[in-house]
C-alpha cells in the first residue's frame, strides 16, 4: 500500500494515498431527517493516459487494516464511508484568461489551479437511529490544486463539498418538452493530507 513517508513526494498518482476528512451538514436521510457527520476515507488518484487536461478515477484505499469495515477507522474516532465510484480532473481558471496561453506556447506548461472532484457514495447507516441511513450521495467540489514546477509535490486545499440537485423544467409553454436544471448546494467541507501510517 502506497503511503506518503518523509522524503517522498506527493502526488496525483497510486503513489500517494490521500487522507480525505469531510463533514455533511443538513443531509436528508431516507427517513426524512437531516443530519450532520464527520468522515475519513483514504483515496488514490489514478491518472487516465492520453487526457489533456490530466484526469482519471478515483479508488478508495483502506490503509489501516486492510477491510472495508466503515463503521470506523483504527486511526480516527470518524467513521468511514464507502466510495462506489470517483473521478477528478484538473482545471483552469475559468475567470483567468492567462491560463489558456499555454496552447500558443506563451508559458512551458498548462496552469491549473483547481481540481474538479466527483465522488459517489454507498448508503450509509445512521448510528443509533433505527432503519435510517444517509442514500446514496452523489458529491461534488473544486478544490484549490498546487504543483510545485521543481519536484512535482501536489497541495490541495480546502473546499466546499456540494451536492448536485436536479429540477425538470418546462422548455416549451405546453410543458411537451421539459429540461434538467442542475443547483449545486453546498452540504459541508472537505480537507485532503498525504496520508502517513505513523499518525492516529
Amino acid at each position: 500500500m502506497a503511503n506518503s513517508k518523509e522524503g517522498e513526494v506527493s502526488t496525483l498518482t497510486d503513489q500517494t494515498t490521500w487522507r480525505l476528512r469531510f463533514a455533511l451538514n443538513n443531509v436528508p436521510t431516507t427517513g426524512g431527517q437531516k443530519v450532520g457527520e464527520l468522515f475519513v476515507v483514504h483515496l488514490q488518484f489514478i491518472e487516465e493516459e492520453g487526457f489533456e487536461p490530466p484526469q482519471g478515477l478515483v479508488k478508495q484505499v483502506f490503509p489501516d487494516d486492510d477491510t472495508e469495515d466503515t463503521t470506523s477507522s483504527s486511526s480516527s474516532t470518524a467513521p468511514r464511508m464507502k466510495i462506489t465510484n470517483g473521478r477528478w480532473k484538473l482545471s483552469e481558471d475559468p475567470d483567468d484568461r492567462k491560463d489558456g496561453l499555454w496552447i500558443w506556447g506563451l508559458f512551458k506548461e498548462p496552469l491549473y489551479p483547481f481540481l474538479l472532484l466527483q465522488i459517489e457514495t454507498d448508503e450509509y447507516p445512521i448510528s443509533g437511529v433505527e432503519e435510517d441511513s444517509l442514500k446514496p450521495l452523489r458529491l461534488y467540489a473544486q478544490v484549490d490544486h498546487k504543483r510545485d514546477k521543481e519536484t512535482g509535490e501536489v497541495e490541495l486545499g480546502v473546499a466546499s463539498l456540494n451536492l448536485r440537485e436536479i429540477e425538470q423544467m418546462k422548455a416549451d409553454p405546453f410543458g411537451a418538452a421539459k429540461v434538467e436544471i442542475f443547483e449545486e448546494v453546498k452540504v459541508g467541507q472537505l480537507t485532503f493530507r498525504p496520508y502517513d501510517a505513523k499518525e492516529t
